[in-house]
């Protein structure tokens, strides 16, 4: 039989998303620094895709306040910007809240357990410093919560706005204030188990909220011209 023509062939939108998700994970975790210069053709060619699928990505990381366009001139990493990340912040706080009220209603005991499970890693890579670790183990416990709601409205904001807090919340992660988050972790799973959409939504928003010591510690930062 004929060999289909697409075999061998990653889809155009596949290599787009790829592109935008490995550049955005580079400027969060500090790959690259804010300020740093991004040449699209040394992106492509590190990436191994040509410069369309890079010139997409970076269009997409503006939107999302993390790469800053000078047509002519230049595209940088965003400075780290408390403002902007306080708008982030507000959205992201919200979209959480929403997520818990609206799953605790059918959250089971295995999700319940799952965000136990999920805690205690991210309570063990504070411990270790281990900042990725915890990062990842935060997504995990918070994005069990976003499924269980059902909602992908939520889940394309958080997408969204998510990545500009992250960068922030490494120095939070980074330090023993972090620890704090392990105990309204506990909360939030505390009233998820008992059923009480609203304690836990609430609990939502106070753990996304007290990111305010990170921007107070970076309220110094101003964006670049």
């Amino acid at each position: 039989m004929p060999i289909p023509e697409r075999v061998g062939m990653v889809p155009r939108s596949l290599l787009r998303e790829n592109a935008y998700r490995t550049i955005r994970d580079a400027i969060v975790d500090g790959t690259f620094a804010p300020g740093e210069r991004l040449n699209d053709g040394e992106l492509a060619q590190w990436l191994g895709v040509s410069r369309t699928p890079v010139r997409e990505a970076l269009t997409r990381l503006e939107e999302s306040g993390l790469v800053l366009t000078k047509p002519g001139r230049y595209t940088m990493v965003s400075p780290l910007d408390a403002r902007a990340a306080r708008a982030a912040q507000t959205v992201t706080a919200a979209m959480h809240e929403l997520a818990v009220r609206e799953a605790v209603p059918q959250m089971t005991a295995a999700e319940i357990k799952a965000m136990r499970a999920a805690n205690t890693r991210f309570a063990a890579a504070l411990r270790a410093d281990d900042v990725d670790a915890a990062i990842a183990a935060d997504d995990e416990f918070h994005g069990i919560a976003v499924a269980a709601s059902a909602n992908p409205a939520l889940r394309s904001v958080l997408e969204q706005f998510t990545p500009v807090l992250r960068r922030l919340e490494r120095l939070r992660f980074s330090s023993l204030n972090g620890r704090e988050s392990v105990a309204l972790h506990n909360r939030i799973i505390e009233f998820c188990r008992i059923g009480d959409a609203e304690g836990a939504a609430a609990a939502a928003r106070e753990n996304w909220m007290s990111l305010d010591e990170v921007f107070d510690v970076d309220s110094n930062a101003e964006p670049l011209a």
